[in-house]
């Protein structure tokens, strides 16, 4: 949704504050705000920011094993010898992951799905990235699949196709406790509900 027009803005800036507008969660006045702190920005600061988007823009793809966004293939969590290669659990979108990294609780790997499962807005299991995870379990080294999509209609529904698809595997299934509020996303929730809904996972 664009911002109304200023009538002392110069077209630049109210192209900028246009395109501010369209990143979610930025409103007509943040997108204000945002443009005039941009302007005040010393040259260089600028730059770096600008050289900053276009790096992420240039640079990142989709990690070979798991699907998380990276700048490396595999990226370092799939890289860590460290990790524990039985569990993989199983997210709606990179931020899941950085979520879920910062509680500690689980040393496993990770797929990501990109989306969930919502006949509403168009987007069929077709549209996620399922037939990626099917290959990774197939040679029996994974014991254990963490579904953690969010507590929502869709993210039950995901859960549930993923549990139908993995079925005749001899692969262990759990779901995150629903210490977690319903209807809301993992990167909102603070890292102790976090922590206390993976430890209490549930077997599906």
């Amino acid at each position: 949704m664009s911002t109304e027009r200023i009538p002392s803005a110069s077209p630049s800036v109210s192209r900028l504050i246009d395109e501010l507008n369209k990143l979610p969660g930025v409103g007509p006045k943040s997108a204000q705000r945002l443009a005039y702190y941009v302007i005040r920005l010393p040259a260089e600061e600028a730059h770096s920011l600008v050289e900053a988007i276009m790096a992420v823009k240039e640079k990142i793809i989709f990690c070979s094993v798991c699907q998380n966004m990276t700048d490396t293939d595999p990226c370092p969590i799939c890289d860590d010898s460290r990790r524990d290669r039985s569990q993989i659990c199983v997210v709606e979108e990179p931020l899941d992951v950085l979520a879920l990294e910062r509680t500690h609780c689980h040393r496993g790997l990770y797929h990501v799905l990109h989306g969930v499962i919502s006949p509403m807005n168009g987007i069929g299991p077709e549209d996620l990235r399922m037939k990626e995870l099917l290959p990774r379990l197939e040679d029996g080294l994974v014991q254990e699949v963490i579904i953690a999509t969010n507590p929502t209609l869709e993210g039950e529904a995901t859960a549930m196709y993923i549990q139908r698809q993995i079925a005749n595997l001899k692969v262990k299934v759990t779901h995150l406790a629903r210490g977690l509020p319903v209807g809301g996303d993992l990167e909102y929730a603070d890292e102790l509900t976090l922590s206390r809904a993976f430890r209490s996972r549930s077997e599906l």
